[in-house]
Formats: structure tokens, sequence, C-alpha cells
């Protein structure tokens, strides 16, 4: 599959832009099908053209190879954009980089990554911006939510790994996260762990408040919380013999106080919550290296989407984050505010139309009542004139018959 979409690659600030080959995997064979399209609104028709996911309820897995490099002491920046012009429900819009020994043809959801990055959203509770690292062999999400967009606009999602084992996050050219990875991710054992050896004493007090030994439950506090009612009377037609012996009913008894509880007071023997000492983790070991993957050589879309149109676009593999926003303001920059306007104008003529139909309904509905109307009285005329007629010839009958008579 050939697609003359181009993805930047730029390495020691040198940028290379190639018509890189989009290699569809056959892993599966009923994978979804990208198109080359800007969709139904965009900034710049030809400019804003992408890889667009076409078919509903369909697994995607496309990637493209490029010159193997590493990371090692140079940050990585990943950018690229995407526009859920679908209004999409449940559906991913991530891209993953992959070393260079990923066969392409057999590219599928458990090949080995190196990173996984952008936005995932299904349903009201799936909003978020995957950060996954493999270390190791494993997988590792980060510990943080990052809130991805969800509207219908194309947003710019940017990756920042430092050399210095340090992150940073941005959608649309603004950071929205950042930080360490050590800390954000459970790439390494704990530094600390709980003492093994550590036993809280025996005597150990916890207790802030205690009951006060001296006092005393008064001698008059236990009563009964129900008593019989002392204003009830047996009733006259009361047959013991029949009915049983009578008792009076229930009521609350306003002298109970309910359960005695002693006062508290400040425990002289209080020693504050007891802290299980920590030690050095034996098993952790430093590692400065954790952002560095000695190889990387393709970038691929593997995901699945239950409504299609996602539009990917503006790929950007880079050393320099400052190259980065400056490319990402050339393209996406440059065209957002026209994608938005093309967007309003649409839902605008949309609406006139709407209300254009909506006004012809009516007028159509209006003119079928009045039709209707004059047809009843058309109707009523006609019934009149057939009455006025036969009164007529009833009465030229009558003043005949009188005639006759006479």
């Amino acid at each position: 599959m050939k697609i003359e979409k181009k993805l930047v690659l730029s390495l020691t600030n040198m940028i290379l832009k190639e018509s890189f080959r989009w290699v569809e995997s056959k892993h599966k064979s009923d994978y979804g099908k990208f198109v080359l399209s800007a969709g139904k609104f965009y900034g710049d028709a030809e400019k804003d053209k992408g890889l667009q996911t076409s078919q509903d309820a369909h697994f995607y897995a496309l990637s493209s190879r490029f010159a193997d490099f590493s990371n090692k002491d140079q940050p990585l920046v990943i950018q690229f954009t995407v526009k859920h012009e679908q209004s999409i429900d449940c559906g991913g819009g991530y891209i993953k980089l992959f070393p260079s020994d990923l066969k392409q043809e057999d590219m599928h959801g458990d090949s080995t990554y190196n990173i996984m990055f952008g936005p995932d959203i299904c349903g009201p509770g799936t909003k978020k911006v995957h950060v996954i690292f493999n270390y190791k062999g494993k997988n590792h999400l980060i510990n943080k939510d990052v809130r991805c967009k969800d509207d219908e606009y194309t947003h710019l999602y940017t990756l920042i790994v430092n050399p210095d084992n340090t992150y940073e996050v941005k959608i649309d050219n603004k950071k929205v996260e950042s930080g360490s990875l050590e800390e954000d991710w459970d790439f390494l054992p704990p530094k600390k762990i709980k003492d093994p050896e550590a036993k809280k004493p025996e005597d150990w007090d916890e207790r802030e408040k205690i009951d006060d030994p001296d006092d005393k439950k008064p001698e008059d506090w236990d009563k009964p919380e129900n008593i019989p009612d002392p204003d009830a009377k047996k009733p006259d037609d009361w047959d013991d013999e029949m009915d049983g012996e009578w008792e009076p009913p229930m009521v609350t008894n306003p002298e109970y106080k309910g359960e005695w509880k002693p006062r508290q007071i400040d425990n002289p023997a209080y020693k504050g919550k007891w802290v299980h000492p920590e030690i050095d983790n034996p098993e952790y070991t430093a590692n400065n290296e954790i952002y560095k993957y000695d190889s990387v050589g393709v970038i691929g879309l593997d995901l699945w989407q239950v409504k299609s149109g996602t539009i990917f676009d503006s790929f950007l593999i880079t050393n320099d984050p400052k190259l980065a926003e400056e490319v990402g303001n050339e393209t996406w920059g440059a065209t957002k505010d026209a994608e938005k306007k093309m967007k309003g104008s649409q839902e605008e003529e949309e609406r006139n139309k709407h209300e254009e139909e909506e006004k012809t309904r009516k007028e159509e509905a209006k003119d079928e009542e009045e039709d209707k109307d004059k047809e009843e009285e058309e109707e009523e005329e006609e019934e009149e004139e057939e009455e006025e007629e036969e009164e007529e010839e009833e009465e030229e009958e009558t003043d005949s018959k009188l005639k006759d008579e006479l």
C-alpha cells in the first residue's frame, strides 16, 4: 500500500522529508482500510489530507519504516495530529514506535513496541492519553490520568522523552503533563520498603483518648427505653376470659437516657500512630537509562475503532523539541482556525437548511389545512344548495297539488 503522505524524521537537526511506504499488516485478513482524506471539513484541502480509518467496527494495522536510530544521550520527540471528526464513541487514536526488527506484514496487537502514545476514547469513562513504555519486556502505563481532547477538531499530540529520565506531554503545543519517568511509572522497584524485622512494640499505645477512670455512671441512669402508657385504660368491653389479660400499650420513656458512656480524657500513655520504619530496598537498582531505546525504526497505527473516520496526520519524529513546536505551528497551527471556520459554516448551513425545511413543512401543513377547510366549506355550500333545491321542489309540488284540488 503506497500512500503519498509524508512523515518527517529529524535527527541531529537535519530534516528528512520522504514519501513513506505504509505497509498493511496481513496478520489478519479483515483489518480495516485506511484512505487518504482531509475529511468533511478542513483548513486546507491538500495540507490536511491524512490517513483516515474508513470501516466501522474494525481493527487497523498499518506501519511505515524509517532509518533505524537510538535515542541514547538525546531527546526523543514523537508528534502527530488526530482528528475524530466522526464524534468517536469508542476507539484508539494512538501510534506505536517499534524497533527496526518488526516484521511489518505480521504486525499485530501483541507485537513488541517501544512506546505507545496518543488518545484513547471509549464511552464517558475513558478519555485519556496513553503514554506506555516497554521496559525490559513489560509494558508500563503512566500512573497519572492525562485527559485527551474529545471534540471533532484536529489536535496536536507531542511526547518528549529526555535523556535525564524526564518527560513532557503536550496537546496543541501546550504542556498538559510532565515529570520523572521513575516516579510516574513503575519501571523500578521502590527505593524504600518496610523493614520486615520491625514490629510495633506491644506496649505502644495509639489511643489518643481514653475513658475517664474517675467517671461513674449515676445510680438512676438505667431506665427502660419503653414503659406502659400510664394514661391507657382497659376498655369497658374487655373480657379477660375471652380476650386474655389486658396489658396497656407501650410508650417511649421520657426518662430514658440511652447507653451510658464515660467521658473521654487525654491518654497520658499516648505515643502517636506507629510508623513502620523503612529500609533501603535491596532489589532496587538505579537506572539512568530508562528513557533509552537502542533501536527505533518503525512507526505504526495498531488500533480498534467502533466508529471510523479518524484522521492521522503530520507525523514527526525528532530529537529537537523546539523544532517539533515550530513544525506543529506550521502544520496544525496554520490550518486549525480555518478548519473551525469551515466546520462552523457547515453547521450554520445545516441549521439554515433545517430551518428552511421546517418552514416549508409548516407552510405545506398550513396549505393542506387551508385546502381542507376550503373543501369542507365547499361541501357545506353544496349541501346547503341541495337542501334549498329540495325545499323549492317540495314547495312547487305542494303548490301544484293545491291548484289541482281547486
